[in-house]
């Protein structure tokens, strides 16, 4: 990955980028009411010129159809700072994703792209749930996820089943930027509960989620 992100920028903030996961804010809207779970997002987009954009502070919408647990209402994270948002890591993440899912969706006109900051975190014995969904799809055309930092913690490995429930994969990402790309239109994911592996020290797994979909395609979904 870093191989491939360096065609593309420069990581020369990664320390305050990844640092940033510090000041994440709790996701307020868990279905269960649990508190493992601290975000913060943003949205961007990219036009026929392909340059990104950082669009105005808005919702996180998914259908039920694609998360049952958490769809079908508008959840407004706070926002990704201006810092993070401007970044020379993240505008480097960014461009290798813009480049990959452009190659892979030439006659699309505009994406609507979105990036979460999400930390689970693993309090005492209690486990911390990357995806409390369980396996699922995002419902967008296709999705980086790319680890920021574990901590005192086991677990948390990835699978990648086919449509019809079949496993594909699993993968544990465990070293920064360890990454997993996805096309949401094909594979299924879902990622294991992740616990403390000592339970007197705090535990957390940080990644950034970024997801590429079709401007057009995704308004008519919402």
């Amino acid at each position: 990955m870093k191989e491939s992100l360096a065609r593309f920028g420069g990581l020369s903030d990664w320390p305050v980028f990844a640092d940033s996961w510090s000041g994440l804010e709790q996701d307020t809207f868990m279905a269960d009411g649990s508190c493992y779970r601290r975000r913060r997002h943003a949205v961007f987009s990219a036009g026929r010129d392909r340059t990104i954009c950082r669009e105005p502070h808005q919702a996180h919408y998914q259908t039920v159809d694609y998360n049952p647990m958490h769809g079908g209402s508008a959840r407004w994270f706070e926002p990704m700072s201006q810092e993070v948002g401007q970044s020379r890591t993240l505008e480097t993440i960014l461009a290798l994703c813009r480049s990959m899912f452009d190659s892979l969706a030439p006659a699309t006109p505009t994406w609507h792209i979105e990036a979460h900051q999400i930390r689970i975190e693993a309090r005492g014995t209690k486990p911390g749930y990357p995806t409390p969904e369980g396996l699922h799809r995002d419902g967008v055309d296709y999705v980086l996820v790319l680890l920021v930092s574990r901590h005192n913690i086991v677990s948390g490995v990835t699978g990648i089943y086919a449509l019809d429930g079949r496993p594909l994969g699993h993968f544990t990402l465990t070293d920064p930027l360890d990454a997993a790309v996805v096309d949401d239109s094909r594979v299924a994911h879902g990622v294991t509960p992740v616990e403390a592996l000592d339970p007197a020290r705090p535990g957390y797994r940080d990644v950034l989620v970024v997801t590429f979909v079709d401007a057009k395609r995704r308004m008519k979904r919402v």
